[in-house]
Order: C-alpha cells, then sequence, then structure tokens
C-alpha cells in the first residue's frame, strides 16, 4: 500500500508542478506560491475535523513546522525555475537534487532495502536524469538561471520529504496543517514586506488554486506512505513526477520528448515494479 500511495503522490505532484509552471509564465512567483499555499492550508483544515481523531506529539508539529519553510522555499525555486527554463528539463533536475538527501540520510541510518528494491532505486535516479536530458540547443541565460534555481529547489525539497518522513503515523494530517500553516506564514510576510501585489486575472487564480489543492493532495498522499513504508524507496516512487509533468508538457504545451527522456519514462514504470517487489523484502 505505501508503494502505490507514494505512486499517486507523484501523478499529483507533477501534474501541481505543471500547473504552477503555466501560471508563473504569467503571473510572479510569490503570488502563486502564496495563493497555491493557502488553497492547501484551506483544504486540510477542511478535512482535518472529519478524519478520525488524531495524537500529535509536538515534536510532530515540529517537523510539520521545519517541512513548511523548505518545502515553501523549494516550491518558489520551483515555480520560479519552471516560469523560466524548459519543463522538461528543471523538473527532473530538481527531483535528481531531491531524492538524494532524504535517500542516502535513510540509508546512513540504517535503512536496508532489498537488493530488487536497491536496483530500483538507482534506475529510478537514472530514469530521472534521463528525462531532463535533451537534445543539444543553443543555451540561453534564462534556462541557465532555470537549471541554479532548480538545483537549490531540489535541495529544499528534498530536506521537505525527509522532515515530514519524521512524523508519526498517530498524527494524522496535523504535521501537513503546520507545513502549510508555516509555509503561507512566510510567504504573506514576504509578500507584506516586499510590497508585492497579489492581483492575478481569475482563471490564472483558478488555476492557481487547483494546482495548491493537488498539491496537498500529493502531499498528504506522501506522507501518509512515508509514516508507514521504508524511506528510501517511498520517497524515490514520489520523486518519479517529472514524469508526469514532461507528459503534460508534451500534451498540452507541445514540448518535444527526445529518445533519452522517452527512455527515461519507460524506466521510471520499470523503477516501479522493481522496488515495490524488492522493497518488500527488508530485513
Amino acid at each position: 500500500m505505501p508503494y502505490l500511495l507514494a505512486v499517486l503522490s507523484a501523478v499529483f505532484y507533477g501534474a501541481a508542478d505543471f500547473t504552477g509552471g503555466v501560471v508563473t509564465r504569467r503571473v510572479a512567483a510569490i503570488p502563486v506560491v502564496l495563493l497555491s499555499q493557502a488553497s492547501g492550508l484551506v483544504l486540510v483544515a477542511l478535512v482535518l475535523p472529519l478524519l478520525p481523531a488524531a495524537a500529535p506529539q509536538a515534536a510532530d508539529l515540529w517537523w510539520g513546522g521545519a517541512a513548511g519553510l523548505a518545502g515553501g522555499v523549494g516550491v518558489a525555486l520551483l515555480y520560479h525555475a519552471l516560469a523560466i527554463g524548459t519543463m522538461s528539463v528543471v523538473a527532473p533536475t530538481t527531483a535528481v537534487a531531491a531524492v538524494a538527501i532524504p535517500v542516502i540520510s535513510s540509508i546512513a541510518l540504517g535503512e536496508r532495502p532489498g537488493w530488487l528494491a536497491v536496483v530500483g532505486i538507482l534506475l529510478g535516479i537514472a530514469s530521472i536524469a534521463l528525462v531532463s536530458r535533451q537534445t543539444r540547443v543553443p543555451t540561453e541565460q534564462g534556462q541557465q538561471s532555470g537549471l541554479g534555481a532548480a538545483l537549490a529547489s531540489g535541495v529544499a525539497i528534498g530536506l521537505f520529504l525527509l522532515a515530514l518522513a519524521q512524523t508519526r503515523a498517530t498524527s494524522g494530517l496535523w504535521p501537513l496543517f503546520m507545513e502549510r500553516a508555516a509555509s503561507v506564514t512566510l510567504f504573506a510576510v514576504v509578500a507584506i514586506v516586499g510590497r508585492r501585489s497579489l492581483r492575478m486575472p481569475a482563471r490564472l487564480a483558478a488555476l492557481t488554486v487547483g494546482g495548491g489543492t493537488l498539491d496537498m493532495l500529493a502531499n498528504t498522499l506522501y506522507l501518509l506512505a512515508a509514516q508507514v513504508g521504508p524511506l528510501s524507496p517511498v520517497v524515490t516512487l514520489s520523486s518519479l513526477y517529472p514524469a508526469s509533468t514532461v507528459l503534460l508538457a508534451r500534451i498540452l504545451l507541445g514540448e518535444r520528448l527526445s529518445a533519452w527522456q522517452t527512455a527515461g519514462v519507460a524506466s521510471a514504470l520499470v523503477a516501479v515494479v522493481l522496488i515495490v517487489r524488492g522493497a518488500s523484502h527488508v530485513p
């Protein structure tokens, strides 16, 4: 079950990133991030009273808050990179950096997935790298900046994934509430101090709210998976979201897939099978 949840989270993460990238090509990143994060906060606040009572400890709430600060910065950098760079390059670059931090940390702390899962994790990371490859084109300054922001975003998102995984299953969705409350507070302060306008066309605002809802669904699925499953396979499966972003960019924006990218998507599917079959044999 945790692996199915992780795969579904990757699908929603990819769709949310695609939506955010499309909007931030027309509107500044700060209002987009603030509105999308706020919509996620409203969603989790509405759902919490409908769920069975949870018993979060202070540590769960602190980890949620830390995840919110890291994740908020990561999403803002990601949306900025998606706006100025090529989606099919930026999203995988971010994912490679994001998956490395929790996977290395979990293995360093003693997690030992089965050998099939290890092969799947390595293949998953390789598939992310393959999806990021394109045929050589003249490099533009905007794309260089996009890759730099994508790497920084990946580090922040990796810390987000690692922090959220430290919460206990009995804490329910309260860590997500704290995560989103922290990120909304952060960007509200940034918007106020920077005197940023939050106005945007109604159609783009609706897309932003939709993207925030997708992102919260992805976070919920990842949280549930990370709380009950081994971290390194779960975080690798969740980090396969670039395949979803790339496919959406291909279908809706006409961005072409190179042979390397097609191979990367196929490798991601194989990685999912290997991780699911091998992770169940954790000693």
